[in-house]
């Protein structure tokens, strides 16, 4: 389902949930009051304590909701600039070859383009569907590294070029190293049960406040539900630091290695 559904759905589902309660209990508060069994609920004021926490519940939610979204968006953030870091580093090895011969540099960007297809065609889902990479995309990465490391310079310009090729294969596995590191979700169970739990308390106070059935309070009930819906969405989303379907974290690959990453 795409993400856009989801959060379609989700804002459709808070919002209708609101909207149905607040009808059922006004309907049920009239049917009392008809039938004599009680008294309309006076809804011409409200206590000030029940004000009061409402507003300090809904404070203390915004603070812990914004942490969330700030920490996953954080955590993306690191995602995606070490996905650059490992495509860069590939390319400019890409480009430092240039100094080699031509069987060398066809066999070394050979190799690269294996990896950056794997990678991208098949660890990429994988990562995203089980928060895992694959063993094949270490061995096609150790086959790179030794494809450098192996061959002894023949001349000064490959000499000048050999270091620096090393380097970039250790900040390239550096890289790969900590995309498995951030493969998984960043947010532990408990803080999603916070999460929502808050959730179902700070929407649960409007009803504290006597709202009605008039079509002013009902569309800010349903508004207020569909923003808390909206920021849930989006800490679930961003949770996912590869994001959550396709292979869209991989452009970095798609723009350096526009033949590698896009044959299957």
């Amino acid at each position: 389902m795409s993400e856009w559904l989801v959060l379609a759905a989700a804002m459709a589902a808070a919002c209708a949930v609101v909207l149905v309660l607040t009808v059922l209990r006004q309907r049920r508060l009239n049917r009392a009051a008809a039938a004599g069994a009680g008294t309309e609920e006076d809804t011409a004021e409200t206590p000030d304590v029940l004000e009061y926490m409402t507003m300090m519940v809904g404070v203390v939610y915004a603070i812990v909701l914004g942490l969330a979204i700030a920490g996953v968006w954080e955590a993306r953030s690191a995602a995606q600039d070490g996905v650059r870091r490992e495509a860069q580093a590939l390319h400019e090895i890409n480009q430092r070859a240039k100094v080699y011969p031509a069987d060398v540099r066809e066999q070394l960007r050979g190799d690269i383009d294996r990896y950056v297809s794997h990678v991208v065609q098949q660890e990429w889902p994988r990562m995203i569907d089980h928060n895992e990479l694959s063993g094949r995309g270490a061995e096609l990465l150790d086959v790179v590294r030794a494809g450098i490391a192996e061959r002894r310079p023949a001349n000064e310009l490959e000499a000048q070029a050999y270091q620096p090729m090393v380097d970039q294969v250790a900040i390239a596995d550096d890289a790969r190293n900590a995309r498995a590191e951030n493969a998984g979700e960043t947010l532990p169970g408990v803080v999603w049960f916070g999460l929502i739990t808050g959730a179902l308390v700070t929407v649960g106070l409007i009803f504290t406040l006597q709202i009605g059935r008039t079509p002013r309070e009902l569309l800010l009930a349903g508004l207020f539900s569909a923003l808390i819906a909206f920021l849930l969405f989006l800490v679930w989303d961003f949770d996912a630091p590869f994001g959550r379907s396709g292979v869209d974290s991989a452009d970095a690959f798609h723009q350096l290695f526009t033949s590698a990453a896009g044959r299957g």
